[in-house]
């Protein structure tokens, strides 16, 4: 009896063990990637693995404490904190204790948790949501803040995520720039301390500096092997990157808005939601990574990430300010012989009183300028029609001039101080979206050309200033909230054009790349990178942002900047969403030719080269070379891009084959170069030869040279 009793006992041990097992350990995850964290003995909600999907939960017991989920200040103030807070009391301290979680399936593959937590003495709670795509193995987090106190509570700091690593050694990789120059790529290893990455310009935020990042474990990151964990920002304003290495040499991340200047009252039941911080775990080096965010964003995030883009004739180079009706009608007409799908209008159509002749008057007013267009966007628009092309225009409606209709009649919807002179950037200033009134106008730029001239078929979006002047005339004595409600006010005209136009496909523009982010980007089919079109500088440009950002995300022109030929040019343009923005007319008849043919090889090949599996085989900035590929999903087409630069002719006389990748090692694939100038033939030795995938994967092809500023398009077919 006594023997029964003791086996009863320990059974009833050994189930409870397991139920609080499965009670306090909080599995998050991918096919891939296990993000694990356990409820402690004093109820605390602690990480304890971010890494390779463990395969046994029999393991997870083993795990050690990495650091608290969401650390807090005021009690144990030895690290940054992702949540600062000041109570009705006076108190500073928060102290978070696990409370429940749950998860549910949103769709196939694709899985929400939220874990809740709340303080013990005070009525505040957050809720920590992660949402995995499985197959895509990547994860998104983001908190949501609320209180139940009798007056507001100040919050001051607010991370969307804060995650532990644990290894010997790390190396960051940051994406830093300016305009015209964006996205250089700087590897550097992390020791004891902080190094932040941030925005304070609050729209045009990433100007300097890109919300995206990459941590390297034990090793500077490799192309094809190594841990890697990549980062992002879904949040068009002032972001902060933490990287913190404590004196055991753990490190914690913490990503979300910078709270500079930004000390949020939230009310009573309010909810304060972070921004989503958006991440991959990848052990196979930085190509699985870059192809996982690819696939997650033509998927799920990209606005009409699954559908075909548009390319175009632009008229800016072409142009600039200096048109009229009957001149941009004779670029349609060279659209139409290029081939394109489209005619895009930028700038410098519009206002009367003071007529958008340069960039320092006119913003603001959106009628069209009747000594330029007489007949308004609409003959445009007919025009247009009758050539069988489409018709985009750009718009730049979150700006204004001081020399506008608008400024003159609403002062008090441009941010700006009471009480001293004006800064201009670019000589214009940036309208107040924290204000309902101004968001219904920059709604209403759009909203009226969409009524007027329905057939306008894309926008291109700018924004060319940061906030300055930083104060608002709306929002009076919560001055702090105006980064977070500006970027928010945004946000709703985004959404009410998406609402009403859902069709409608859009180009993210910020001065170049000021804006690179995906919350933005689930209401824009792509961005513009760079205003630099200088096709060496854009193969670097390109490099940078294709690490987090697919190619059809991604717009790019063939113009006349840099003195290099027009196959150079087009061929690099030709690696992301293909458009011109350059006279035709003043080409020969051969570079005509070549483009055309360009066009229909882009229109022929969309399938790899934007929807395909990107893998880049030679870095720009290790050798004066670059190569990528792109593979379809079958892996039954691939194209591949190959440029020589700069290269020293001395260390060229045997040219070393090129190793391709993603392609299937048991097919056979015949090698054939197109975009070729006409009357020209291919000097490559591979070309119009049969190799195996095994072959062109272990052994590869020559394709580079000792010459100067030669490309290569190569397109790779399943036999």
């Amino acid at each position: 009896m006594k023997k029964k009793t003791i086996i009863l006992l320990c059974l009833l041990m050994t189930i409870g063990i397991i139920r609080a097992n499965n009670t306090k350990t909080i599995q998050i995850g991918t096919d891939n990637t296990s993000l694990i964290y356990r409820v402690g003995d004093n109820g605390r909600l602690y990480q304890t693995y971010l890494g390779q999907k463990l395969k046994f939960d029999s393991d997870l017991a083993y795990l050690p404490q990495l650091g608290e989920a969401y650390l807090t200040h005021g009690m144990e103030d030895y690290f940054e904190p992702a949540i600062r807070v000041l109570h009705n009391d006076g108190n500073p301290s928060l102290l978070l204790k696990y409370v429940s979680h749950e998860s549910k399936q949103l769709q196939p593959d694709v899985t929400e948790t939220i874990i809740r937590l709340k303080d013990d003495k005070y009525p505040v709670t957050v809720n920590m949501y992660f949402i995995t795509y499985a197959k895509e193995d990547i994860i998104k987090t983001y908190t949501e803040i609320k209180h139940q106190e009798k007056k507001p509570v100040t919050l001051y700091n607010y991370a969307s995520s804060l995650l532990h690593l644990n290894s010997e050694k790390y190396y960051l990789t940051e994406f830093a720039g300016d305009w015209i120059d964006e996205v250089n790529m700087t590897e550097l290893p992390l020791a004891f301390g902080k190094k932040i990455l941030d925005s304070k310009l609050g729209t045009r935020a990433n100007m300097f500096c890109s919300p995206f990042f990459m941590v390297s474990l034990n090793k500077e990151a490799a192309e094809n092997c190594g841990d890697v964990l990549f980062g992002t920002i879904g949040w068009t304003g002032n972001f902060r990157f933490t990287f913190e290495v404590d004196q055991v040499n753990q490190l914690r991340i913490l990503s979300g808005i910078n709270p500079y200047a930004s000390e949020y009252l939230l009310q009573p039941n309010e909810i304060f939601r972070t921004p989503e911080f958006i991440f991959t775990y990848s052990t196979e080096g930085k190509g699985k990574a870059s192809r996982d965010f690819h696939r997650w964003a033509r998927k799920y995030q990209l606005k009409d990430g699954d559908k075909s883009r548009l390319t175009l004739l632009n008229n800016w180079e072409a142009t600039y300010f200096d048109f009229n009706e009957d001149k941009l009608i004779t670029i349609m007409d060279e659209a139409v012989k290029l081939g394109v799908d489209m005619f895009l209008l930028d700038d410098g159509w519009f206002a009367n009183k003071y007529p958008r002749s340069s960039d320092r008057q006119g913003l603001g007013d959106w009628d069209e300028t009747k000594d330029k267009l007489p007949n308004g966007i609409g003959k445009l628009v007919e025009e247009a029609t009758k050539k069988g092309i489409k018709f985009g225009i750009w718009i730049e409606p979150e700006m204004v001039n001081p020399k506008s209709e608008l400024y003159e009649k609403h002062k008090d919807w441009v941010i700006h101080l009471p009480n001293r002179d004006e800064y201009y950037f670019r000589n214009q200033m940036v309208l107040d979206l924290s204000n309902p009134k101004v968001q219904d106008y920059v709604f209403g730029v759009v909203d009226n050309l969409m009524t007027k001239y329905p057939g306008i078929a894309y926008f291109k979006w700018d924004c060319n200033s940061p906030i300055t002047n930083i104060y608002s005339p709306y929002l009076k004595d919560k001055q702090s909230h105006l980064y977070i409600d500006h970027v928010r006010g945004f946000y709703n005209v985004l959404e009410r054009v998406k609402q009403k136009y859902p069709d409608l496909p859009m180009m993210l523009c910020s001065g170049g790349g000021g804006r690179s982010d995906y919350e933005a980007l689930k209401y824009f089919t792509e961005f513009w990178p760079s205003d630099n079109t200088d096709p060496v500088s854009r193969i670097f440009i390109q490099w940078g942002y294709g690490h987090f950002f697919p190619s059809k995300a991604m717009a790019a022109h063939v113009t006349s900047w840099g003195k290099q030929p027009i196959k150079f040019r087009t061929d690099v343009a030709m690696m992301c969403k293909l458009g011109f923005d350059i006279r035709i007319n003043e080409m020969t008849d051969a570079e005509q030719e070549y483009c055309r043919n360009a066009v229909k090889n882009f229109d022929r090949l969309e399938n790899a080269i934007l929807d395909g599996d990107m893998y880049r085989l030679e870095s720009p900035y290790e050798s004066e070379h670059a190569a990528l590929m792109y593979v379809t999903e079958k892996k039954n087409k691939a194209v591949l891009f190959a440029f020589d630069m700069h290269p020293r002719l001395a260390t060229y006389n045997q040219p070393k084959p090129l190793k391709l990748n993603g392609l299937n090692p048991d097919k056979k694939y015949k090698i054939e170069e197109i975009n070729l100038l006409p009357g020209t033939e291919s000097k490559l030795s591979s070309n119009g030869k049969t190799y195996s995938g095994d072959y062109l994967m272990k052994v590869g092809i020559p394709v580079f040279s000792a010459q100067h500023i030669i490309s290569h398009v190569i397109e790779i077919t399943e036999m």
